[in-house]
């Protein structure tokens, strides 16, 4: 099956010509469809009704729609960061509940593991008690049974103002933190991690930078996704 992911949408179309090109058998959003600075807050909602309509009405695509940090301060009860629209704010949140069933923190095929900003094990260990040999299922089933009970776990929880924590949760973790806190323990040998949520120029598909464990792939600005087939990673381009 070929599988495509998709970087942060912040209300951006460009997830229609990317399917359109791919055709593939799996569709995964990263997250982030609210907030922008360039596209206003009633085509963000516009462009996030076309992503459900498309996952309702599509039947030979499996479409997956993770939660980023900006949709998920426009949840009651929570905090707000960075490009808030206050004054959109009621209508998003609307959206986003009579949508919560489509939507979820984490996905996993293989081994692959797909968050909006990563899986850390200061996190996922430490604070949320995930134990590899007694916990049963998989690291998603856990993360998303978090988030559908205990939903405050996903807030921003760290020091620093940009989120380069090691304590911070998969919608905040940033890589650098996320890549030397996981040194060493399992999270970095048995799995391979797939995130957004820091732009990168250009996707590294080579892994360099990363060991070859980490996909960064919030690179929808300059036409770039992820193509998983047949168990190979690709670069794709529009």
């Amino acid at each position: 099956m070929k599988t495509i992911f998709l970087g942060d949408t912040h209300g951006r179309a460009t997830w229609k010509d990317i399917i359109a090109k791919e055709n593939p058998d799996r569709v995964v959003f990263i997250g982030d469809y609210f907030d922008s600075f360039d596209i206003g807050g009633a085509e963000q909602m516009h462009n996030f009704k076309e992503i459900i309509e498309f996952k309702e009405q599509t039947k030979n695509i499996e479409v997956i729609m993770l939660i980023g940090n900006h949709d998920f301060h426009y949840y009651p009860g929570g905090e707000t960061y960075s490009g808030y629209q206050h004054g959109a704010a009621p209508a998003i949140r609307q959206l986003l509940e009579e949508n919560k069933h489509h939507l979820q923190m984490c996905y996993q095929l293989d081994n692959i593991l797909c968050s909006h900003a990563g899986i850390g094990h200061n996190w996922l260990v430490e604070q949320e008690r995930y134990d590899k040999e007694t916990d049963p299922g998989t690291i998603a089933e856990y993360v998303n049974a978090i988030w559908n009970h205990q939903p405050n776990h996903f807030m921003f929880y760290g020091f620093d103002p940009y989120g380069d924590n090691k304590t911070q949760t998969p919608i905040w973790i940033r890589p650098l933190s996320l890549i030397s806190g996981n040194k060493d323990t399992f999270l970095k040998t048995d799995y391979i991690q797939i995130v957004g949520h820091t732009g990168v120029k250009k996707i590294d598909i080579e892994g360099k930078a990363t060991g070859g464990r980490y996909y960064l792939i919030d690179a929808i600005d300059a036409g770039q996704y992820l193509i998983y087939n047949e168990g190979n990673f690709e670069l794709g381009q529009l």
